[in-house]
């Protein structure tokens, strides 16, 4: 696990979304996994910016994102479809038909996962996954207690990641309380994760992540065992890591080796 440290979350962003550009612009139909939130929003436009540019094309990119609210519309405006067309593919030159979200209104969920797993593997594999962290250290909505070889599934939330989400929506009874997610070892699978973490409320959840015990408790820890896993933070996300003085000089060398092949 390489641990990537910066004065502030547009930076931790930028570095980022280079080693996506970089991906696709070697591999110009990667498949990607994608994620939502706020925390992925700034390194989303980055690459538009890049795109916008002519730095990168995404024509041949197919994308999957990682959950979608169970009961929600594609339509609606905190479905996470909605704001992966508005934060990131309605201004991209990728194929719409080649981004895929689960679909939250399903008539049968254990049909839905089932074919988008078969997709995922008849693609080749996800390239490079894209994650947040919840505050509780949980990866995707793979809440803590989750099987660390879960699949993609139904999920009821925790009343933290309720709270947490809460904001997005015109009051804490609409928040949904069940998703569609990929699972733990669904994400394992993926050949490179990226992980994006900001803001004091996830230096708890990232020392858990990094120097604590591999738990389900700490869905994230899963990552300690992954072969090819970046985490960029800011300052005040990685100011609870022990070793933070040797991640940042070893992240640094890492990413500036890795940015140059």
């Amino acid at each position: 696990m390489e641990i990537i440290i910066c004065k502030t979350k547009e930076e931790a962003s930028r570095k980022a979304a280079d080693l996506v550009t970089a991906l696709v612009k070697s591999n110009p139909k990667a498949v990607l996994g994608l994620a939502t939130g706020s925390t992925p929003v700034e390194m989303y436009k980055c690459l538009i910016a890049d795109n916008k540019a002519k730095k990168v094309s995404f024509k041949g990119v197919r994308s999957w994102n990682l959950d979608e609210y169970w009961g929600l519309p594609p339509t609606h405006d905190q479905s996470y479809r909605y704001f992966m067309d508005e934060n990131l593919f309605d201004s991209i030159d990728i194929v719409k038909k080649n981004t895929h979200v689960l679909n939250g209104l399903a008539k049968d969920w254990k049909k839905e996962v089932a074919s988008y797993e078969a997709a995922i593997k008849k693609a080749g594999g996800i390239d490079l996954q894209v994650l947040g962290i919840g505050s509780d250290g949980h990866i995707a909505f793979n809440e803590p207690g989750s099987s660390l070889a879960s699949r993609t599934r139904i999920v009821s939330l925790t009343p933290q990641t309720i709270k947490d989400n809460a904001r997005f929506f015109k009051k804490a009874a609409d928040v949904p309380r069940q998703a569609l997610s990929m699972g733990v070892g669904s994400i394992m699978e993926a050949k490179r994760i990226v992980l994006l973490a900001f803001g004091a409320n996830k230096a708890d959840a990232v020392k858990g992540m990094v120097e604590g015990g591999v738990s389900q408790f700490c869905t994230a820890s899963a990552l300690q065992m992954h072969q090819d896993a970046w985490v960029f933070c800011d300052a005040a996300a990685a100011s609870k890591l022990k070793l933070k003085k040797y991640y940042a000089w070893r992240g640094d060398e890492a990413l500036k080796a890795e940015l140059a092949d």
